[in-house]
Protein backbone atom coordinates (compact mmCIF):
# COMPACT_ATOMS: atom_id res chain seq x y z
CA UNK A 1 0.00 0.00 0.00
CA UNK A 2 2.59 2.15 1.16
CA UNK A 3 6.07 2.38 0.28
CA UNK A 4 8.29 -0.15 1.65
CA UNK A 5 10.65 2.37 3.06
CA UNK A 6 8.43 4.60 4.19
CA UNK A 7 7.42 3.26 8.09
CA UNK A 8 5.56 5.61 10.98
CA UNK A 9 6.33 6.56 14.64
CA UNK A 10 4.57 5.66 17.31
CA UNK A 11 5.04 9.23 18.28
CA UNK A 12 2.07 10.52 15.54
CA UNK A 13 0.04 8.30 17.73
CA UNK A 14 1.26 8.54 21.20
CA UNK A 15 -2.34 9.79 22.51
CA UNK A 16 -3.12 6.27 22.42
CA UNK A 17 -1.43 3.47 24.48
CA UNK A 18 1.28 1.57 22.77
CA UNK A 19 -1.12 -1.64 21.83
CA UNK A 20 -3.29 0.16 20.22
CA UNK A 21 -0.85 2.58 18.35
CA UNK A 22 0.87 -0.36 17.03
CA UNK A 23 -2.61 -1.56 16.07
CA UNK A 24 -3.95 2.01 14.35
CA UNK A 25 -0.52 1.86 12.48
CA UNK A 26 -0.79 -1.78 11.50
CA UNK A 27 -4.56 -1.24 10.04
CA UNK A 28 -3.43 1.76 8.01
CA UNK A 29 -1.15 -0.33 6.33
CA UNK A 30 2.22 0.07 7.85
CA UNK A 31 4.75 -2.64 8.68
CA UNK A 32 7.52 -0.52 9.89
CA UNK A 33 7.54 1.91 12.77
CA UNK A 34 9.68 3.77 14.74
CA UNK A 35 9.17 3.51 18.62
CA UNK A 36 8.79 6.33 20.54
CA UNK A 37 10.61 6.27 24.03
CA UNK A 38 10.89 10.15 24.79
CA UNK A 39 9.81 10.88 28.18
CA UNK A 40 6.93 13.59 28.21
CA UNK A 41 6.87 13.53 23.98
CA UNK A 42 5.75 9.80 24.07
CA UNK A 43 5.11 7.56 27.02
CA UNK A 44 5.16 4.48 25.41
CA UNK A 45 8.16 3.51 26.71
CA UNK A 46 7.85 4.06 30.58
CA UNK A 47 11.21 6.15 31.44
CA UNK A 48 12.18 4.12 34.49
CA UNK A 49 12.92 1.52 32.16
CA UNK A 50 14.08 -1.95 33.70
CA UNK A 51 14.07 -5.52 32.31
CA UNK A 52 11.10 -6.41 33.00
CA UNK A 53 9.49 -3.15 31.44
CA UNK A 54 11.64 -3.96 28.56
CA UNK A 55 10.51 -7.84 28.20
CA UNK A 56 6.94 -6.46 28.38
CA UNK A 57 6.92 -3.35 25.70
CA UNK A 58 9.19 -5.85 23.79
CA UNK A 59 6.37 -8.58 24.04
CA UNK A 60 3.54 -6.11 23.04
CA UNK A 61 5.65 -5.04 20.15
CA UNK A 62 6.55 -8.32 18.61
CA UNK A 63 3.50 -9.80 18.89
CA UNK A 64 1.88 -6.88 16.27
CA UNK A 65 3.76 -8.19 13.50
CA UNK A 66 5.41 -4.62 13.02
CA UNK A 67 9.18 -4.37 12.19
CA UNK A 68 10.84 -1.84 14.32
CA UNK A 69 13.35 0.52 12.47
CA UNK A 70 14.73 2.49 15.29
CA UNK A 71 13.98 2.72 19.32
CA UNK A 72 14.03 6.83 19.00
CA UNK A 73 14.95 7.53 22.78
CA UNK A 74 16.97 10.04 25.58
CA UNK A 75 19.38 9.41 28.25
CA UNK A 76 19.02 13.20 29.60
CA UNK A 77 21.40 16.14 28.36
CA UNK A 78 24.50 14.70 26.69
CA UNK A 79 26.49 17.93 27.37
CA UNK A 80 26.03 17.94 30.66
CA UNK A 81 28.62 16.39 33.24
CA UNK A 82 26.74 14.27 35.27
CA UNK A 83 27.63 13.30 39.16
CA UNK A 84 28.31 9.42 39.80
CA UNK A 85 25.26 8.60 40.27
CA UNK A 86 23.47 10.18 37.47
CA UNK A 87 26.37 8.84 35.33
CA UNK A 88 25.47 5.72 36.78
CA UNK A 89 21.58 5.81 35.80
CA UNK A 90 22.53 7.15 32.59
CA UNK A 91 24.84 4.39 31.35
CA UNK A 92 21.89 1.82 33.17
CA UNK A 93 19.02 3.82 31.17
CA UNK A 94 21.09 3.26 27.99
CA UNK A 95 21.68 0.14 28.42
CA UNK A 96 17.81 -0.64 28.78
CA UNK A 97 17.47 1.18 25.68
CA UNK A 98 19.49 -0.61 23.77
CA UNK A 99 17.88 -4.00 25.02
CA UNK A 100 14.92 -3.14 24.02
CA UNK A 101 16.15 -2.23 20.36
CA UNK A 102 17.70 -5.46 20.15
CA UNK A 103 14.72 -7.60 21.48
CA UNK A 104 12.31 -5.66 19.35
CA UNK A 105 14.65 -6.46 16.39
CA UNK A 106 15.55 -2.54 15.94
CA UNK A 107 18.33 -1.50 13.39
CA UNK A 108 18.62 1.72 15.76
CA UNK A 109 18.59 3.86 18.78
CA UNK A 110 18.42 7.33 18.20
CA UNK A 111 19.59 9.68 20.95
CA UNK A 112 19.22 14.20 20.55
CA UNK A 113 21.93 16.10 20.23
CA UNK A 114 22.30 17.88 23.66
CA UNK A 115 20.28 19.94 26.13
CA UNK A 116 16.71 20.88 25.28
CA UNK A 117 18.19 24.80 25.14
CA UNK A 118 20.22 26.30 22.22
CA UNK A 119 22.04 28.36 24.88
CA UNK A 120 25.41 25.85 25.51
CA UNK A 121 26.52 24.86 29.88
CA UNK A 122 29.89 26.36 29.25
CA UNK A 123 31.63 27.54 25.67
CA UNK A 124 29.53 25.92 22.44
CA UNK A 125 32.75 24.37 20.93
CA UNK A 126 33.02 22.58 24.94
CA UNK A 127 29.64 21.69 24.75
CA UNK A 128 29.77 20.21 21.41
CA UNK A 129 32.68 18.44 22.11
CA UNK A 130 30.88 16.89 24.90
CA UNK A 131 27.71 15.76 23.24
CA UNK A 132 30.44 14.29 20.36
CA UNK A 133 32.12 12.42 23.05
CA UNK A 134 28.72 10.93 24.49
CA UNK A 135 27.50 9.98 21.15
CA UNK A 136 30.47 8.30 20.55
CA UNK A 137 30.37 6.60 23.50
CA UNK A 138 27.24 5.37 23.22
CA UNK A 139 28.25 4.15 20.16
CA UNK A 140 30.39 1.93 21.39
CA UNK A 141 28.03 0.24 23.70
CA UNK A 142 25.44 -0.04 20.52
CA UNK A 143 27.82 -2.24 18.88
CA UNK A 144 27.46 -4.59 21.58
CA UNK A 145 24.32 -5.05 20.95
CA UNK A 146 24.09 -5.44 17.31
CA UNK A 147 22.29 -1.66 16.89
CA UNK A 148 23.39 1.56 15.42
CA UNK A 149 23.29 4.55 17.44
CA UNK A 150 22.10 7.57 15.25
CA UNK A 151 21.71 10.81 16.25
CA UNK A 152 19.08 13.35 15.30
CA UNK A 153 21.07 16.54 14.36
CA UNK A 154 19.86 19.40 13.57
CA UNK A 155 17.08 19.50 16.47
CA UNK A 156 15.13 22.67 16.52
CA UNK A 157 14.57 23.17 20.50
CA UNK A 158 17.94 21.19 21.04
CA UNK A 159 21.79 22.75 21.37
CA UNK A 160 22.53 21.35 18.12
CA UNK A 161 19.31 23.58 16.45
CA UNK A 162 20.28 24.94 13.57
CA UNK A 163 22.67 23.56 10.38
CA UNK A 164 25.75 25.25 11.55
CA UNK A 165 25.64 23.63 15.07
CA UNK A 166 24.81 20.12 13.26
CA UNK A 167 27.83 20.91 11.04
CA UNK A 168 29.29 21.21 14.13
CA UNK A 169 28.63 18.22 15.43
CA UNK A 170 28.83 16.32 12.51
CA UNK A 171 32.82 17.12 11.88
CA UNK A 172 33.27 16.15 15.73
CA UNK A 173 31.65 12.72 14.91
CA UNK A 174 34.08 12.07 11.92
CA UNK A 175 35.38 8.89 11.61
CA UNK A 176 33.11 7.22 14.05
CA UNK A 177 29.87 4.93 13.34
CA UNK A 178 27.35 7.29 14.94
CA UNK A 179 24.78 8.22 11.77
CA UNK A 180 22.58 11.09 11.16
CA UNK A 181 19.13 10.85 11.61
CA UNK A 182 17.36 13.81 8.66
CA UNK A 183 14.13 15.71 10.06
CA UNK A 184 12.70 17.65 7.60
CA UNK A 185 10.58 19.89 10.26
CA UNK A 186 13.66 20.90 12.15
CA UNK A 187 15.35 21.81 9.02
CA UNK A 188 12.56 24.01 7.83
CA UNK A 189 11.78 25.41 11.51
CA UNK A 190 15.34 26.32 11.99
CA UNK A 191 15.22 28.17 9.20
CA UNK A 192 17.42 25.57 7.04
CA UNK A 193 17.05 23.98 3.46
CA UNK A 194 16.57 20.14 3.68
CA UNK A 195 18.23 20.35 0.18
CA UNK A 196 21.57 22.07 1.82
CA UNK A 197 21.19 19.72 4.63
CA UNK A 198 21.50 16.65 2.23
CA UNK A 199 24.32 18.60 0.17
CA UNK A 200 26.55 18.91 3.50
CA UNK A 201 25.53 15.80 5.13
CA UNK A 202 24.30 12.61 2.91
CA UNK A 203 27.25 10.24 3.50
CA UNK A 204 26.32 10.56 7.07
CA UNK A 205 22.22 10.26 6.94
CA UNK A 206 21.16 6.47 7.93
CA UNK A 207 17.28 7.76 8.49
CA UNK A 208 14.71 10.18 7.30
CA UNK A 209 11.76 11.63 9.55
CA UNK A 210 8.43 13.01 7.51
CA UNK A 211 6.48 16.45 9.13
CA UNK A 212 6.16 19.95 7.92
CA UNK A 213 6.95 22.80 9.49
CA UNK A 214 6.95 26.58 9.17
CA UNK A 215 10.39 28.39 9.68
CA UNK A 216 10.76 31.51 12.71
CA UNK A 217 10.29 34.89 11.94
CA UNK A 218 11.14 37.88 13.94
CA UNK A 219 7.87 37.63 16.07
CA UNK A 220 6.93 33.91 16.35
CA UNK A 221 9.27 30.77 16.80
CA UNK A 222 9.33 28.40 14.33
CA UNK A 223 6.39 25.81 14.58
CA UNK A 224 7.45 21.85 14.18
CA UNK A 225 3.92 20.05 14.49
CA UNK A 226 1.87 20.76 10.96
CA UNK A 227 0.75 18.11 9.06
CA UNK A 228 2.79 17.34 5.37
CA UNK A 229 1.52 19.94 3.22
CA UNK A 230 0.25 22.49 6.27
CA UNK A 231 3.96 24.19 5.97
CA UNK A 232 6.31 25.19 3.99
CA UNK A 233 8.67 21.84 3.61
CA UNK A 234 9.69 21.49 0.09
CA UNK A 235 9.36 17.43 0.31
CA UNK A 236 10.03 17.15 -3.50
CA UNK A 237 12.94 18.88 -3.50
CA UNK A 238 14.34 17.13 -0.50
CA UNK A 239 13.70 13.64 -1.16
CA UNK A 240 15.21 14.54 -4.61
CA UNK A 241 18.14 15.77 -3.40
CA UNK A 242 18.56 12.42 -0.85
CA UNK A 243 17.51 10.26 -3.94
CA UNK A 244 20.41 11.94 -6.03
CA UNK A 245 22.51 11.58 -3.46
CA UNK A 246 22.45 7.82 -3.57
CA UNK A 247 20.19 7.38 0.12
CA UNK A 248 19.13 4.12 0.59
CA UNK A 249 17.75 4.12 3.98
CA UNK A 250 14.32 3.89 4.95
CA UNK A 251 11.66 7.10 6.26
CA UNK A 252 9.39 7.61 8.79
CA UNK A 253 6.20 9.68 9.45
CA UNK A 254 6.68 11.58 12.71
CA UNK A 255 3.56 13.25 12.86
CA UNK A 256 3.48 14.75 16.07
CA UNK A 257 1.02 16.93 14.71
CA UNK A 258 -1.32 19.88 16.37
CA UNK A 259 -3.34 20.92 13.23
CA UNK A 260 -5.66 17.71 13.12
CA UNK A 261 -8.03 16.40 16.36
CA UNK A 262 -7.33 13.09 17.51
CA UNK A 263 -9.95 11.51 15.69
CA UNK A 264 -8.83 12.86 12.17
CA UNK A 265 -5.06 11.25 12.72
CA UNK A 266 -5.38 8.24 10.69
CA UNK A 267 -6.58 9.39 8.11
CA UNK A 268 -4.01 12.33 7.82
CA UNK A 269 -1.45 9.79 8.23
CA UNK A 270 -3.08 7.72 5.36
CA UNK A 271 -3.08 10.61 3.38
CA UNK A 272 0.55 12.09 4.13
CA UNK A 273 1.82 8.45 3.98
CA UNK A 274 0.26 7.98 -0.14
CA UNK A 275 1.60 11.48 -0.49
CA UNK A 276 5.28 10.63 0.46
CA UNK A 277 4.81 7.35 -1.12
CA UNK A 278 4.53 8.75 -4.68
CA UNK A 279 7.77 11.16 -3.98
CA UNK A 280 10.03 8.34 -3.12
Amino acid sequence: MFHQRLGCSSISFRHQDLDTALHTMRGLGFEEIDLGALPGVCDHVPYTLDAEAVETVAAVVNNSGLRVRSVNGDIGALNETPDAAAHMAREKHLEMLLALAAKTGAKALVLPCGAIDHDPLRSLEEDVDLVAAQLIHAAGRAAEFGIELWTESLHYYRLCWNTERAQLLADRLAGSDVGLVMDFSHIVASGGDPVDFVERFAPRIRHVHLRDAEPATDNEPGNINLSIGNGKGDFAAGLSALQDAGYTGHFSLELETRDVTHDERPAAAAKAASFITDLI
